[in-house]
C-alpha cells in the first residue's frame, strides 16, 4: 500500500507521522536531519509527502526530499486548519499536526512541488524587497504623526535608507532575471504588456512561475482575484474575491490602476465598467482578472502584446 507522509515543520525539529503503519517520529531540522528522513523513507512505496509552508522553514526538507526523488507537496496553512476544522479536530501540537498533513494528502488533490534553485533565489530577493515596502509605508505614517524633531529627522533617515536597500534590491533582481535566457524572455514578454513594469513581471516571475500553463479560472486564482459566488436557494449574496497569492495581488492592484490609466484597451475596459455602474475597487479588481489573463495568454502562446493586438 502507498503511504501518505505528513512532515510538520518548526525552526529545530520536523514531526512525521505515517498513517498507514502507524509510525510517528521526529527529527532535526538541519542537514543531518534531513538525510536521515530521506533513509528512513528510502524504498518506501509512497504516494505522496506533505509539507506545511512554515516561513521558509520549510525549503531544506522540500530540497533534499526532492533530490532523493521523493513525491513532495507544499500544503497552504489556511486550507490545513480548515480540513482539521472538518475533520472536528481542534486541538493542535506537532504530533497531531502531522498525522492531519498525511490526512490531507491523501484524500484532497494537490500539485507536486518543482524547486527551481533560479527562481527560488528570485523569490528571496522579492520578499526581501517586498518587506521593505511595508516597512517603507509603516515609517512613512508614522513619521506623519511625529513632532518631536530628533525623532522626525531619525524616521526621514530610516526611509532614506529603506530607500537605497530597495534599489540595490531591484538592481539584483534585474541583473538576476537579464542573466537567465528564459527569465529574460518571459520578463521582455510581460513587460510589452503597457502597465505592466519591472516590479509586476518580476514578482510574478518569483512567486507564480506556473504562469503560461494555467487556465484563466487558474490564473485569476492564484492571483485571488477569481468572483466566488455567495448563492443559497433564493439568496443571490455579491461575489467576492478570497485568497490567492497576497504578496503578488498586493503588486497586481498597483499595476492594474496603472494599465487602467495608461494602456489603451485596458483604459477601455475600465471605462465600459465604470460606466455600467460598477464600483471603483470592484472595476479595478477585473482588470486585475483581465491583465493577469494576458499575461498568461502571452506566456502561453510566446508572443509579445504589440503581436496580439496585431
Amino acid at each position: 500500500m502507498a503511504q501518505n507522509i505528513g512532515v510538520d515543520i518548526s525552526k529545530d525539529r520536523l514531526d512525521v507521522a505515517v498513517p498507514e503503519t502507524g509510525e510517528a517520529f521526529q527529527e532535526s531540522n538541519d542537514k543531518a536531519g534531513w538525510a536521515r528522513l530521506v533513509a528512513r523513507l528510502a524504498g518506501r512505496q509512497i504516494a505522496a509527502i506533505g509539507l506545511e509552508a512554515s516561513g521558509g522553514y520549510e525549503r531544506g526538507p522540500i530540497r533534499a526530499l526532492l533530490k532523493a526523488g521523493l513525491p513532495v507537496r507544499r500544503i497552504n496553512p489556511y486550507r490545513l486548519r480548515r480540513f482539521a476544522d472538518a475533520l472536528g479536530i481542534k486541538a493542535k501540537n506537532d504530533k497531531l499536526d502531522a498525522g492531519v498533513i498525511a490526512q490531507f494528502v491523501a484524500l484532497l488533490p494537490t500539485r507536486p512541488v518543482r524547486v527551481d534553485a533560479k527562481v527560488e533565489r528570485l523569490a528571496e530577493q522579492a520578499t526581501a524587497r517586498h518587506q521593505l515596502s511595508d516597512e517603507l509605508t509603516r515609517v512613512q505614517n508614522q513619521s506623519e504623526q511625529v513632532r518631536d524633531p530628533v525623532v522626525k529627522h531619525l524616521g526621514k533617515q530610516r526611509m532614506a535608507q529603506i530607500k537605497r536597500q530597495m534599489v540595490l534590491l531591484d538592481k539584483l533582481i534585474a541583473q538576476a532575471v537579464a542573466a537567465d535566457p528564459d527569465l529574460a524572455h518571459k520578463d521582455r514578454l510581460m513587460r510589452s504588456v503597457k502597465g505592466v513594469g519591472p516590479v509586476y513581471s518580476h514578482t510574478l516571475l518569483a512567486f507564480m512561475p506556473e504562469l503560461g500553463k494555467l487556465t484563466r479560472a487558474q490564473a485569476g486564482s492564484l492571483l485571488g482575484v477569481a468572483p466566488f459566488d455567495h448563492d443559497s436557494g433564493k439568496l443571490k449574496g455579491q461575489r467576492c474575491i478570497w485568497g490567492g497569492r497576497q504578496n503578488v495581488r498586493d503588486v497586481a492592484f498597483m499595476a492594474a490602476l496603472s494599465a487602467s490609466l495608461h494602456n489603451p484597451a485596458l483604459r477601455a475596459f475600465h471605462q465600459r465598467l465604470r460606466a455600467a455602474g460598477k464600483a471603483p475597487k470592484v472595476a479595478l479588481v477585473a482588470v486585475m482578472r483581465k491583465l493577469i489573463t494576458i499575461l498568461n495568454a502571452i506566456l502561453r502562446d510566446n508572443v509579445e502584446w504589440q503581436n496580439q493586438l496585431a
